[in-house]
């Protein structure tokens, strides 16, 4: 984000929920950097310094506000067009890459030298990569202090801290005083235990209805639904299964997460798993601004603003969603997909899954199937599917998943550019390509050369772009 005191200072004034999460207001005064939302009395001019991020912030020595949480703030957009390495690095440091490695090896993957990754965040987030990772962690294990019964070794182990001490020792840098303390000065919830309920915070607006109309058409039976407002499923963390439910929260700009899961340990997983399939990081006045100069898009954008992109929770459902959806119709594809989960998923086991029956299978589960009772086509799908995600490396599978797909598979570029969009969240995928109604539109703007020209001006939002084609059809 490009710093403007003026703009700044007018967010702070206005206490703009726009700018939630992209802006951090530290107050000389006090020592405390706060949202721009705070509802404390606005500290005067001269008393005050912007940071791009929480970390950057926390850095310059500042402690996170007690009351308006910059815990729950809106994630630091990972994909702003500013700098792609900076954008890849925030993906991976949050899927966990600096949690037990180091700059060299997470600037290795990005193919700079670590020094030149640390100038790229300092320059765009006002911090280093592991100062990111660290205040990550320690604003998440403030939320459970403040939003969960856990204990603080709990909390400590869910948050991704090696020691209590450790956590100790973060956690009064970042806040002055110890998690006892802080837990002592809320009141957290009375919930059973293996449940917890998190609140995420989102830029407004927010088009829910538009995202669980596009998950709904594509639910897996038996393994997720989205209905009545609530989107809800299965899920699997590690070594155990759970359940996840997502709603609005009625009367704030957040959506409600409750996570079923008998230990806590991969809290934090399923957390950031859950903010990069609601894109929450996303900065819809952006994406808007960009898009809304095209004539065609501009009134799709007034009258639904706010789409978000619709992300997956495991990659093995949406790549082999989408091979299904190539050799078969999509309503015959979702049934294949619910006898896959039904046939070699795990069962879950927590009354209140109702309908929710199974875990999606792995894939090396699927690999190593027989896969008998699928159609010929459909089995080969699965199968090309499961071994190249098998083999894909854990550390690096985003970089390899569509070279892999499109050397082995083979599939159609459409279908690259769906996996692109919801396994791997890229907001310049373009899989409109491919649905009927980017024929429409082709025709509208003269095709050839006419509509590939008109595409390229949308980067780098083009799947914001095509998922507002796709609403225009009725199709989303």
């Amino acid at each position: 984000m490009d710093f403007d005191e003026r703009t700044c200072e007018q967010a702070r004034l206005n206490r703009d929920a726009r700018f939630d999460g992209r802006i951090f207001i530290g107050v000389t005064t006090t020592g405390v950097y706060c949202r721009p939302v705070c509802p404390s009395p606005h500290a005067r001019r001269e008393n005050v310094r912007y940071f791009p991020s929480a970390a950057a912030a926390a850095a310059a020595g500042f402690r996170p506000c007690l009351r308006c949480r910059p815990e729950v703030a809106p994630g630091t957009p990972a994909w702003n067009g500013t700098s792609t390495t900076v954008s890849r690095g925030l993906r991976l440091i949050a899927d966990g890459a600096l949690d037990e490695s180091n700059i060299e090896a997470l600037a290795e993957r990005l193919g700079v030298t670590s020094r030149h990754l640390s100038r790229l965040f300092l320059r765009h987030l006002g911090a280093s990569p592991t100062t990111i990772a660290r205040t990550r962690r320690v604003l998440f294990a403030k939320q459970l202090l403040s939003d969960t019964n856990l204990t603080i070794a709990q909390i400590a182990m869910a948050a991704g801290f090696g020691s209590i001490r450790r956590f100790n020792d973060v956690f009064r840098q970042h806040y002055g005083r110890p998690p006892s303390e802080v837990r002592r000065l809320g009141r957290p919830p009375s919930l059973s235990d293996g449940e917890y309920v998190l609140r995420l915070a989102y830029r407004p607006p927010y088009d829910w209805d538009a995202l669980l109309r596009f998950l709904a058409s594509r639910a897996i039976p038996g393994v997720e639904s989205a209905r009545g407002g609530v989107y809800r499923r299965t899920i699997r963390a590690q070594d155990c299964q759970g359940l996840l439910e997502v709603s609005p929260e009625p009367g704030a700009e957040m959506l409600r997460v409750r996570i079923q899961l008998p230990r806590p340990d991969s809290l934090l997983q399923v957390v950031t798993q859950t903010r990069a399939m609601f894109d929450l990081a996303a900065d819809p006045e952006l994406i808007e601004r960009h898009l809304g100069t095209d004539p065609l898009l501009a009134p799709l954008l007034r009258a639904h603003p706010g789409r978000r992109l619709p992300g997956a929770w495991d990659a093995c459902e949406v790549v082999i969603q989408a091979l299904l959806e190539e050799c078969c119709p999509a309503s015959h594809a979702r049934e294949l997909l619910g006898f896959i989960a039904e046939r070699y998923g795990a069962p879950v086991k927590f009354s209140a899954a109702q309908d929710l029956s199974r875990t999606f299978p792995r894939a090396q589960a699927l690999a190593a199937a027989d896969l008998v009772g699928l159609p010929g086509p459909a089995a080969q799908a699965v199968r090309a599917a499961s071994q190249v995600l098998c083999a894909l490396d854990g550390a690096t599978w985003r970089d390899q998943l569509l070279a892999q797909l499109r050397t082995i598979v083979q599939p159609a570029d459409a279908t690259l550019q769906y996996i692109a969009m919801r396994a791997l969240e890229d907001p310049d995928a373009f899989p409109a390509s491919g649905w009927a109604v980017a024929v429409g539109a082709r025709g509208a703007l003269g095709g050839g050369a006419a509509w590939q020209s008109r595409v390229q001006d949308w980067k780098p939002w083009r799947s914001y772009a095509a998922l507002y084609l796709l609403d225009a059809a009725g199709a989303g």
